[in-house]
């Protein structure tokens, strides 16, 4: 295997094996160091946009899960497990790119609520991800996409951002454009579906 496949594949290796990282220590070549006291993540990445769409059009494209690799240029992927409509407890698979290296990720549901609220957890790293949708009466509806953390995310997900993302201020200066342009291709869905 090159090095450059072991780059790629390292943090597909490092989320699907439970490991434990000590301080100081090599993993597939990266010197992992004071994890646990790396920048902390911030509490709130968000945007909203308004859209021209009834709550229903909007909720539509929104709670179509499968369309998220579309729309967003970090997910490329959810895949709904089991069958019917989604609700708090619904498993996703998610397969997540930038650049180069891939990583997967899963998620739950924690809030469904149709023309209102769509709200899932990431377990690997504690983040929740949050819509929430507001009719402003006039046949407009605002849209506001949340990346929520409580306290931190995990020392591997630290760990892994510092080393393969840039960081955290770079990393989450990605994140807010990409939960621009995943508002942005909501919007094109709701407001072509009219």
């Amino acid at each position: 295997m090159s090095g450059s496949t072991v780059y790629r594949l390292a943090p597909l290796l490092l989320f699907c094996v439970p490991i434990t990282v000590e301080p100081h220590r090599n993993v597939c070549g990266v010197r992992f160091q004071n994890v646990c006291s790396m920048s902390m993540a911030k509490e709130l990445i968000t945007a909203s946009r308004t859209i021209n769409a009834s709550p229903d059009r909007v909720w539509h494209a929104v709670s179509d899960l499968s369309a998220m690799g579309r729309r967003s240029p970090q997910c490329r992927k959810m895949l709904v497990l089991g069958s019917g409509t989604p609700r708090p407890g619904t498993t996703t698979v998610n397969l997540n790119r930038r650049g180069v290296l891939f990583w997967p990720t899963w998620s739950k549901v924690t809030a469904w609520e149709p023309a209102k609220t769509l709200e899932f957890r990431i377990p690997i790293n504690g983040s929740r991800w949050r819509y929430d949708l507001v009719d402003n009466g006039d046949g407009t509806t605002t849209v506001t996409e949340s990346r929520i953390v409580q306290g931190n995310t995990s020392a591997i997900s630290r760990g892994l951002v510092a080393a393969f993302l840039g960081g955290n201020d770079t990393f989450e200066a990605e994140l807010h454009k990409g939960i621009e342009q995943t508002l942005a291709g909501i919007a094109g869905d709701a407001e072509a579906a009219g």
